[in-house]
């Protein structure tokens, strides 16, 4: 079996396993995304992880929670794709390479907007950035847990 290509040269490699190990200001953040209590409050209580294949400039990242099917990106870095957002509209995702170690998605709905840059710190540490279109960040720190 070949192995898969490298990433572009000098870019992250962010395949592997990732697990929730720290958020800040994430309801804060949700709220400004209109999304409502329950949703919020579950989303906290439930541990979240990141399934990463990364070929190259392609990307599948799978978000698990238990008790939730999950949800799934597939989508090459500098391109657009479409996916369902938490609060059920669909939104385009704009992305592209942010400098050295992250990728920048921009998610917009009819009524929400916002940022999410996904950056790998080093080979264990990888953090969400997430701003909303009214400002609000919040940070959730995931560690490697497997390939």
């Amino acid at each position: 079996m070949t192995p898969p290509p490298p990433p572009r040269p000098g870019s992250p490699n962010f395949n592997g396993k990732w697990k929730l190990n720290t958020s800040e200001n994430f309801d804060p953040f949700l709220k400004d995304c209109e999304i409502g209590l329950l949703k919020r409050k579950a989303v906290q209580i439930l541990p979240s992880e990141h399934h990463i294949e990364q070929e190259g400039e392609k990307l599948k990242v799978r978000v698990c929670s238990p008790g939730r099917s999950g949800k799934l990106q597939e989508y090459q870095v500098g391109e657009t794709f479409s996916e369902t957002e938490i609060n059920g509209e669909n939104s385009e995702v704009q992305t592209a390479w942010e400098g050295e170690t992250k990728i920048k998605e921009l998610h917009r709905t009819e009524s929400i907007e916002y940022e999410l840059v996904r950056e790998l710190k080093d080979d264990e540490t990888m953090v969400l950035h997430l701003e909303s279109g009214k400002g609000t960040k919040a940070k959730r720190v995931y560690k490697k847990v497997g390939e």
